[in-house]
């Protein structure tokens, strides 16, 4: 399945928070697919795009930040996916 999460850092934690994504931290554990990820213009957070079938990977990976982050993280379906439920609860 595919998850997104929007993040804001939390106030004072911007420099550990950022020396942790630039040495490398920012990846996600095996098991979770990071598919994007965006930074707002103003550094104060982002979204990231994730593919896992594994959410204690996802989890793991979402409390190794709590520290530095605010994260709320919500399953999503692409167009393909979610057209066929629209159609069947909105047309019959």
């Amino acid at each position: 399945m595919k998850l997104i999460s929007a993040w804001s850092i939390r106030p004072g934690t911007r420099q550990e928070a950022v020396n942790r994504f630039l040495s490398g931290g920012g990846m996600p554990p095996s098991g979770v697919a990071l598919l994007g990820r965006w930074h707002k213009a103003d550094a104060s957070g982002g979204f990231s795009l994730f593919e896992t079938s594994d959410a204690a990977a996802l989890y793991t990976h979402a409390a190794e930040w709590s520290q530095f982050l605010d994260i709320q993280v919500s399953i999503v379906l692409e167009d393909g996916e979610a057209a066929p439920i629209l159609a069947k609860i909105f047309t019959e």
